[in-house]
């Protein structure tokens, strides 16, 4: 007789990215448009992303420092309500600080989020219900 394994709880989809909206002056915008026009760049939205990521690249000596020195975890933190239940249970709380995406699980309730996160500090996107941010609203820095 086989068993039946249960089915692996479906996993939230997290978005690659965030949407930024940038105000540029005019000639600033001509130039990206006249790059775009010649042919340097597919449309002003690449034009942008080459130029962050080539400042990140400039400074990634000072961001690798800043990430070490403040502990931050960088890339996606994900708070799950089994992790946030343990660390109830331990007696614990958590201060989160991310450079990059922190979510927090759509099981998660508020009530479990207060008694869990004592802060979170996130340097990028911070995804997580309306309840839950309304409820950490005070310790989210």
């Amino acid at each position: 007789m086989s068993q039946i394994s249960p089915a692996a709880p479906a996993k939230t989809r997290t978005p690659e990215t965030e949407k930024v909206t940038v105000n540029l002056g005019f000639i600033d915008l001509g130039h990206i448009d006249l790059l775009v026009a010649e042919g340097f760049y597919g449309n002003r939205t690449d034009f942008i992303r080459t130029a962050i990521r080539n400042q990140l690249a400039a400074q990634q000596e000072a961001v690798r420092q800043v990430v070490s020195r403040k502990s931050l975890v960088l890339g996606l933190q994900r708070l799950t309500r089994a992790e946030l239940e343990a660390t109830q249970r331990a007696g614990e709380s958590l201060d989160v600080r991310v450079l990059g995406l922190a979510t927090v699980d759509d099981d998660v309730t508020p009530e479990l989020a207060l008694a869990t996160i004592a802060s979170i500090t996130v340097l990028g996107a911070f995804h997580a219900s309306p309840a839950v941010k309304l409820a950490l609203r005070g310790r989210i820095h």
